[in-house]
């Protein structure tokens, strides 16, 4: 489990963790094996969620308490993560009821104007033009982060854009870039973010991400990908259940999270239901890599699926097909399918909630015109 450091702060006063370009960590490697690790100390954005998340822990704000989650790596080419985590099936808030992936924000049903305030861990601003000359900093947008109470790993947590402007579940260019800007101002291989759309097991209608911690490689780091429109960081992944790949360096943000704005704003608009996945990743390659090289984390690959709207339908057994599920981490709702489901039975689950391959191909071929419109 990674360090932490004890916090102490005022509820009423939000931590506030600014950041810059400058803050941003350049080369995360991988340890040998499958476990990952921190390639330098945690940095002040790996202390400031670990610690505010432990405090958060200790102090009893969550539904339960996360131990370390008995874990096992399924047998087979995906490299499946699966993970035991029979509380967060019982105890998670119901999600609400869903009717359409454009459906309007409702300040009467649960959002994140409602939370405890002691769960905020922090408000992030980024430093965009520097300081003034009344020494105050140019800011945009704040971002909050605080707990999620129904932790699917160490350190979950939700990151939400201004939660007083009541923005719906659809993705906007700056929570896109923030969540890439978030995984970069890690220096933990292990960090993670993701977002699930209206339709795609999203449990509230209040624009928010999803980050945490998971020391375990995935194969969607490294895996060989098929080049579509590479000028935009566009790519295809290979030999694995279909979905779309982003990549970026630190010095490509701006432009590549415009490209995936684009992107979800299309399938938003086509009413198909989708799921995105960020993650420390290789740089993008059609074949096999070199040992040294399938270690690089330079960048940031950030997996796209479109796939079948859920709308009120019954939920699988085993886990929910989400983020975290395409991405190959399975957090699974009962010992015995922990224990007995094979990769080919979770690849026949997810299967069943991904696009038939002719649908997908028609919406590769639209979005590869959509995006050369750029």
């Amino acid at each position: 489990m990674p360090l932490c450091l004890a916090v102490h702060q005022d509820p009423n006063m939000p931590l506030q963790f600014v950041y810059s370009k400058e803050d941003f960590v350049k080369g995360v490697c991988r340890r040998s094996g499958n476990s990952l690790g921190m390639a330098s100390p945690p940095t002040k954005f790996d202390r400031t969620i670990q610690a505010g998340w432990t405090d958060r822990m200790n102090r009893g704000l969550f539904r339960y308490h996360l131990g370390d989650l008995q874990t096992r790596i399924l047998p087979g080419l995906c490299g499946y993560v699966a993970q035991l985590n029979v509380q967060r099936g019982i105890e998670r808030r119901k999600p609400q009821e869903i009717l359409s992936i454009q459906q309007e924000f409702s300040a009467k049903q649960f959002n994140f104007n409602k939370i405890n305030p002691e769960e905020i861990i922090c408000e992030m601003v980024k430093d965009t033009e520097g300081v003034n000359e009344k020494g105050q900093l140019h800011q945009q947008c704040r971002m909050v982060v605080l707990v999620n109470v129904s932790p699917l790993e160490f350190g979950h947590c939700l990151f939400v854009p201004d939660p007083s402007r009541c923005f719906p579940q659809v993705l906007t260019r700056f929570a896109i870039q923030a969540g890439i800007e978030s995984v970069l101002l890690s220096a933990d291989a292990g960090f993670r973010v993701g977002f699930n759309s209206l339709g795609a097991f999203a449990s509230v209608n209040h624009l928010h991400l999803h980050g945490y911690y998971l020391d375990h490689e995935l194969k969607v780091e490294s895996m060989a990908v098929k080049p579509l429109v590479p000028a935009e960081g566009f790519y295809c992944l290979l030999d694995f259940p279909g979905g779309f790949l982003f990549y970026t360096e630190s010095e490509w943000v701006e432009k590549v999270a415009r490209a995936i704005c684009k992107v979800t704003d299309f399938l938003v608009e086509c009413n198909i239901a989708h799921n995105l996945f960020l993650t420390r990743g290789c740089p993008p390659c059609d074949h096999m890599q070199k040992e040294e090289d399938r270690c690089s984390r330079k960048g940031v690959r950030i997996v796209l699926w479109p796939r079948v709207s859920c709308f009120g339908a019954k939920e699988e057994s085993a886990f929910n097909v989400a983020l975290c599920e395409l991405a190959g981490h399975l957090p699974f709702k009962n010992k015995k399918d922990y224990e007995l489901t094979t990769e080919k039975d979770v690849i026949d689950i997810i299967q069943r909630y991904l696009l038939p391959d002719a649908q997908f191909h028609t919406l590769e071929q639209q979005l590869i015109s959509h995006l050369m419109d750029l």
